[in-house]
């Protein structure tokens, strides 16, 4: 969620920092840099769980855009699914016929699927016309030619069938992995565990080239074999048959358990993820549920509409490239914020999800409610005043109420809770223990506030206070001075209910300059608490911070001066 908001205030910081604002005169604009919001390429996942047992192995999609799975018991096919939604796969049933048939092997040819049964090459394309009959009742690789004809293997013999053409078998001395065809040379390519062969379908002439590596995969790229190993991939010249180069063993994953060519790159599947080779040297890694059902790639294909399906043990991943500008991008996360994280104005996150299912989830309290809907408001304000819209001001409108009530549902002059929640649900809360009763016996407020909440209250009130034009700004400043009161009034630390400190919100000079353990801290602050009372000073042009900002700053260099004598 945290990277979600700050994400969506960089956005809409770029876009406002390339508008012109019409209120200022043309030559204070001309010097303002321009940003041109050009669509580039985003990429996202959409996955498919399997609902049952089967085994999948591949996964293709035809020039209809239907997508379709061959497993252990059948061929299935995608149901729903959108990004951050996942679908199913489920059993195919569109062809009743197809359906009571023995498929061990499937492909794409000429953008149809092509089936392999223990009696046939089939398919439902082309009215149905394509029906070769075989002889190996265990095949289950395939790969097409030139003209409807096929050579199958069941891994150890290789069959070639065709309707105009002779039939051609062979038993090899290798166990077979996959077959594809190679339409430069207008020969089939064989892969075995530690050979490559090729057979001329014309010539009816074989040739098996010996490997020394374990070979896993292997696909045709630019004249080039490229071959999979268990610890990296090679290439051999498809005109020579000789090898070029040496193994390429620094990948993101060793051990390849796919290859394939798509859009003029290179993808790779392995147990631990898929990736693909940009033409710049470096990888694009994809792993993880963010991106898969699972980890343990079985097969890569290109969809046709430009998407990239992998197929894992544990369903299908479909990553789909969309154009799409910052502003599109930036309207995405605010619809998603607007639909799932907003809790009594607050801006929340959604736990408790049912194997990433959003609708099964629920909003949730923590200790930042504050921070993010800070961030939240100051996107909505940097939007509306690029923007002007009517919208971004509702939302600017229901956050202000809940940073409001930070303070107001709390018996502390001046101190912002960390959250708020109804009555009676304190032991099912985050922190049970940081949570306090409110004087309305309805609703119970969460103590203990830190310096980083304060620090995002204090930047969006500034924000506000600067770009709005309307009640807000004084809404924004009124709290701004609220809480910089209690700081000030109590010698720089943020006091809570108990009367004492809360653990990080202290700034006071003798506090900060105590701590050598923690000497990092110190900077930040100083620094901090100089910020925000020149903030608080400039808004409200109350005097006490500016005397304040001068006292601290002094303590600090007098600090500094006694630490560079010791030295």
């Amino acid at each position: 969620m945290a990277k979600i908001t700050l994400y969506y205030l960089l956005v809409i910081s770029i876009i406002l920092a390339s508008c012109k604002d019409s209120n200022k005169k043309e030559d204070q604009v001309s010097n303002i840099p321009i940003y041109k919001d050009i669509p580039y390429q985003q990429d996202y996942s959409i996955k498919y769980n399997l609902t049952n047992d089967e085994q999948i192995s591949k996964a293709y999609m035809d020039r209809n855009g239907v997508i379709q799975i061959l497993s252990d018991k059948g061929i299935l096919r995608t149901n729903d699914g959108q990004f951050l939604y996942p679908g199913a796969l489920v059993e195919d049933k569109t062809y009743r016929t197809l359906a009571d048939k023995n498929i061990n092997g499937f492909t794409l040819y000429k953008d149809q699927f092509v089936y392999l049964d223990d009696k046939a090459v089939l398919s439902n394309a082309w009215a149905g016309n394509l029906y070769l009959s075989h002889g190996l009742p265990n095949a289950k690789y395939l790969a097409g030619g030139e003209n409807f004809d096929f050579l199958i293997s069941d891994g150890k013999t290789l069959e070639f069938i065709s309707n105009d053409k002779s039939p051609w078998t062979i038993e090899i001395n290798d166990k077979v992995l996959a077959l594809l065809y190679d339409s430069q040379n207008k020969i089939f390519w064989i892969l075995g565990t530690q050979s490559i062969s090729s057979f001329d379908p014309a010539k009816n002439k074989f040739n098996t080239i010996p490997q020394e590596e374990e070979l896993t995969a292997f696909t045709l790229f630019k004249g080039k074999l490229i071959l999979g190993t268990s610890n990296g991939y090679f290439k051999i010249n498809t005109t020579t048959g000789k090898r070029e180069g040496n193994i390429r063993n620094q990948l993101p994953v060793n051990n390849i358990t796919a290859i394939n060519i798509i859009n003029e790159c290179l993808w790779f599947g392995s147990p631990q993820g898929a990736f693909k080779l940009r033409s710049d040297g470096k990888f694009d890694y994809y792993y993880g549920k963010r991106w898969l059902p699972s980890n343990n790639i079985k097969h890569i294909s290109q969809g046709k509409d430009g998407s990239v399906l992998i197929v894992t043990d544990a369903g299908l991943g479909k990553i789909v490239f969309k154009n799409m500008t910052l502003y599109d991008k930036a309207q995405y996360y605010e619809k998603q914020v607007r639909d799932r994280h907003i809790r009594l104005g607050l801006n929340a996150s959604l736990v408790d999800m049912d194997n990433g299912n959003i609708d099964s989830g629920r909003l949730s309290d923590s200790d930042n409610d504050g921070l993010w809907t800070s961030m939240y408001l100051a996107g909505q304000v940097f939007r509306y005043a690029v923007t002007q819209s009517e919208e971004a001001l509702q939302n600017c409108r229901e956050s202000m109420e809940a940073m409001e009530r930070l303070f107001n549902i709390n018996p502390v002059q001046g101190f912002p809770s960390r959250s708020f929640e109804r009555s009676g649900y304190i032991e099912k809360l985050s922190d049970p223990e940081r949570w306090q009763h409110s004087t309305d016996p309805k609703w119970d407020w969460k103590a203990t506030t830190s310096s980083d909440e304060v620090i995002g209250h204090m930047f969006t009130y500034g924000v506000m206070a600067e770009l709005m034009e309307n009640d807000l700004k004084d809404r924004a400043i009124i709290l701004m001075d609220t809480l910089m009161s209690h700081i000030v009034s109590n010698d720089l630390y943020m006091v809570d209910f108990d009367g004492k400190p809360t653990t990080w919100g202290k700034w006071n000079p003798d506090y900060v300059n105590e701590r050598p353990k923690m000497v990092g801290d110190r900077k930040i602050n100083s620094s901090n608490i100089i910020a925000m009372l020149q903030t608080a000073y400039h808004f409200t042009g109350k005097e006490k911070y500016k005397r304040k900002t001068f006292v601290s700053y002094d303590q600090a260099w007098v600090f500094r001066e006694s630490n560079e004598t010791d030295e």
